[in-house]
């Protein structure tokens, strides 16, 4: 064996023998006292001081989902930042709402009921017996702006433009019927299509308009307060006209013009 290797062996026996020593002599002055009263005074500081770690430790749990939880936060502030950045930079014009138009054939107009609106679709060919029905054009987010704030009242925009889509509708329905070939018309339809020409009047001529009836006769809303609110708003907007006096007034859809 080499001296080296017995130094080391000798090095390791006189560690061990001194921890013996240590743990005897511990052991003798447990049975003493006076220090026992002081072992039993370290044994519970080492208690609390164990409770005081597993708090501590469940404490660092709660940092750690609290800080798991901001950065979710923080990355959602992010996505928040750019709709912030958004709203603040809307431009100031948006473009005009092109005024659409709808092309019915004259086999679909006696087919579909006549309250029914025609969907619109993707037409190539234009058949001989065809009729536009052209729509009101909705109202942009700088006319809105631009109404009066009285006239407003608490109504939103997109209010205005839901009501303008219960309108096209109504004009749809009425002229589908005006268009419909007389033979092929229900009992319903061709009461509805005699009061329709009974209402033309020299002003109305070759113009779309609805009455107060079609709007109740078509649309879904109520001809209240809110309604009437609403139809000032298309007024001033230039979307509506109203014509002629006294009785009944057409409300004429300002600009478009009927293609027979």
């Amino acid at each position: 064996m080499a001296s080296s290797d017995l130094e080391l062996l000798c090095s390791h026996v006189n560690e061990k023998t001194g921890n013996i020593k240590k743990t005897l002599s511990l052991r003798n002055c447990g049975q003493e006292p006076t220090l026992k009263t002081v072992l039993n005074k370290i044994g519970d500081e080492i208690t609390v001081a164990n409770e005081l770690l597993n708090k501590l430790e469940l404490e660092i749990q709660q940092q750690e989902q609290t800080n798991n939880s901001l950065k979710e936060l923080c990355e959602s502030l992010e996505d928040y930042k750019d709709i912030e950045h958004l709203k603040e930079n809307i431009p100031s014009h948006l473009p005009q709402v092109r005024v659409t138009q709808r092309w019915v054939k004259g086999s679909d107009l006696d087919s579909e009921e006549p309250n029914k609106a025609v969907e619109p679709g993707p037409i190539k060919k234009f058949p001989k017996e065809q009729r536009s029905i052209k729509e009101l054009p909705f109202i942009t987010s700088d006319e809105f702006n631009g109404v009066p704030s009285y006239m407003k009242s608490r109504l939103t925009y997109g209010q205005i433009n839901d009501s303008i889509k219960e309108i096209n509708k109504a004009v749809i329905s009425k002229y589908k019927i005006l268009y419909q070939r007389k033979k092929s018309m229900n009992f319903v339809a061709r009461n509805l299509y005699h009061r329709f020409i009974n209402e033309e009047t020299k002003d109305t001529k070759g113009r779309y308009f609805i009455m107060e009836a079609d709007i109740k006769e078509f649309m879904t809303l109520k001809v209240d307060r809110k309604f009437l609110v609403i139809l000032s708003i298309l007024r001033h907007c230039q979307r509506l006209s109203e014509v002629g006096g006294g009785g009944l007034t057409p409300y004429v859809i300002t600009g478009v013009l009927v293609s027979f």
